[in-house]
């Protein structure tokens, strides 16, 4: 008897059908997650993992589900029921579920607002086997009496941390209250919070926990993810960005800001330097989004500047670079930006621009991360220079190793008679730099000053007791729904976070009466929230959604 295991997938015991699917996507070797996540799970125990994006949890969970999937009769109910933050998270899981299963005929569908309610409905009366979906609408489905839960044998909550940040939290409490006890629960979180934590020991049975880190770096070796900083003034910061780029040269980069504004200015402000930007925000339509994300992963876009919110589950393959234009307000969302990029062996850039009194919030990450962020100098215009001329070499040594050049003799050889052989190549090579953007013609970008330690930052009234007319950032939305619906204030987070992007912590005051409520938003963000909760419903109705009016 041989006692070595099958290499691969192959060691791990799964099917024919999924190790077949596996080797037709062109998948090899299971990640750490998968190696570690998958053998407990295929045993039918819970599991706690914490792993961050583009560690391959989603086939961690999603192989286990479908290999329990096969073994048992079909019901028209669900058997398994993955709750993600966002909708595009929901796409991604649900065609990656029916990639892996497509040989096991799975039957697999993905519910979040903003699709039309009725293909939902459809696809549920004819029995589904997996459900992918954001909680607020499979909540919706659950109080319509559309989704049941009583077959369902394993519940994945995946990106658990990013749901609770979003107001979820008594939605996933209300859902899972609809599944069976014996169930498998599976919770998959890149950060491990307390809530989440308490979460992990309320509904589940004994989990085995996984925590994988980052992979340790042998002695000269590079990190996976580079990660850096640079101090800058905030009046300098578009500039300082424009030439970070021109010195890392990125073959497709995420910017993150903090605002649509933002994301808007740094958008013109890099498609001015030359380069391909997008923007990517809640502003948009999802078919917006979806050809902006089709031409960066096209290769007809160099740079994608998001919000969070925006940018929430994406899963771009070929990003060499994620770039804070401003520090995160939390360290557990710098986390979740660089998990995007380092995959594959391939190494991964992050980088972030920080002002002089942000350095403490650095400190605050690399407690969390375990890792350092290398603090920078700005590259100078003497740098850039040199740069632009190694591009321009890098260019020239490429075309004379590679490209056809006897066609252009005859240009040589009529300018060699009038002219020396050396000067007619410097020529060439000052036209080519000139074609490339040439020499650098800008301003130094100044040191930044540093804070006085005597000066005390001012103190800020809490979020919630901003009223109206001090903070002309806020508006009131009119909700024509109120407690005579039952409705909560979670019940408004939970819709407003799961169908417009927006996180729980820039909803301000909510104000619930028998038949309506007044929710504050920020000012920005205002028509894109009416936009998105025109299209969804709340304790199943669809309510009367618009700015508040005032009568004097």
């Amino acid at each position: 008897m041989d006692d070595n295991p099958p290499a691969g997938f192959a060691g791990l015991s799964l099917r024919a059908e999924l190790l077949r699917a596996l080797t037709d996507l062109g998948y090899e070797e299971p990640t750490p997650i998968q190696q570690e996540a998958i053998p407990p799970l295929l045993a039918g125990n819970d599991l706690v993992g914490q792993a961050a994006t583009g560690t391959g949890k989603t086939a961690a969970f999603a192989l286990p589900l479908l290999q329990r999937l096969a073994a048992g009769q079909r019901d028209a109910g669900p058997m398994s029921l993955v709750l993600v933050p966002t909708r595009e998270l929901a796409e991604q899981v649900s065609q990656a579920v029916h990639r892996y299963g497509r040989d096991l005929d799975v039957r697999v569908l993905p519910v979040y607002g903003g699709q039309p309610i009725g293909r939902q409905l459809q696809a549920l009366q004819r029995g589904v086997d997996v459900v992918v979906g954001t909680p607020g609408r499979v909540l919706d489905h659950i109080e319509r009496g559309t989704l049941r839960l009583g077959g369902v044998r394993t519940v994945v909550l995946d990106e658990a941390d990013e749901m609770l940040d979003m107001g979820f939290a008594e939605d996933i409490e209300a859902i899972l209250a609809e599944t069976p006890e014996d169930r498998q629960t599976v919770l998959f979180s890149a950060t491990m919070p307390p809530r989440i934590d308490s979460i992990a020991r309320r509904h589940l049975r004994a989990p085995i926990r996984i925590a994988m880190g980052r992979k340790a770096v042998a002695p000269g070796e590079l990190p996976l993810v580079r990660q850096s900083a640079y101090i800058v003034a905030r009046a300098h910061r578009p500039a300082a960005l424009g030439r970070i780029l021109d010195v890392e040269l990125p073959s497709a980069a995420i910017v993150f800001c903090r605002t649509r504004e933002e994301v808007d200015q740094v958008t013109e402000t890099l498609n001015g330097r030359g380069y391909r930007a997008e923007s990517l925000h809640g502003g948009m339509s999802q078919d917006q989004r979806d050809r902006v994300m089709g031409r960066l992963r096209g290769g007809n876009t160099e740079l994608l500047v998001a919000t969070d919110v925006a940018a929430r589950g994406l899963d771009v393959e070929q990003l060499t670079h994620v770039i804070n234009f401003n520090v995160p307000a939390a360290p557990e969302a710098y986390v979740h930006r660089i998990g995007r990029v380092g995959r594959a062996g391939r190494e991964g850039c992050a980088i972030t621009l920080a002002g002089p009194r942000e350095q403490r919030m650095l400190k605050a990450i690399e407690r969390l991360t375990g890792q350092r962020i290398t603090l920078e100098k700005l590259p100078t215009v003497t740098d850039l220079r040199a740069k632009r001329l190694e591009v321009t070499r890098t260019a020239l040594q490429t075309s004379l190793e590679t490209d056809d050049l006897e066609r252009f003799r005859v240009v040589l050889d009529s300018l060699t008679d009038e002219f020396d052989i050396e000067n007619i190549a410097l020529a060439a090579v000052k036209l080519l730099h000139e074609a490339a953007g040439g020499d650098v013609d800008e301003d130094e970008i100044p040191s930044p000053v540093a804070p006085r330690e005597d000066r005390k930052p001012q103190n800020r009234a809490p979020h919630q007791n901003r009223s109206r007319s001090s903070n002309s950032g806020v508006t009131r939305l009119f909700f024509g729904i109120g407690t005579r619906a039952g409705l909560r204030p979670q019940d408004l987070v939970g819709a407003i976070a799961g169908e417009s992007g927006l996180s729980a912590r820039e909803i301000g005051a909510i104000q619930i009466t028998d038949r309506f409520s007044l929710v504050e938003v920020p000012e920005d963000a205002a028509d894109m929230v009416i936009t998105a909760m025109q299209r969804s419903t709340i304790r199943g109705r669809r309510p009367t959604v618009r700015r508040e009016r005032f009568h004097r």
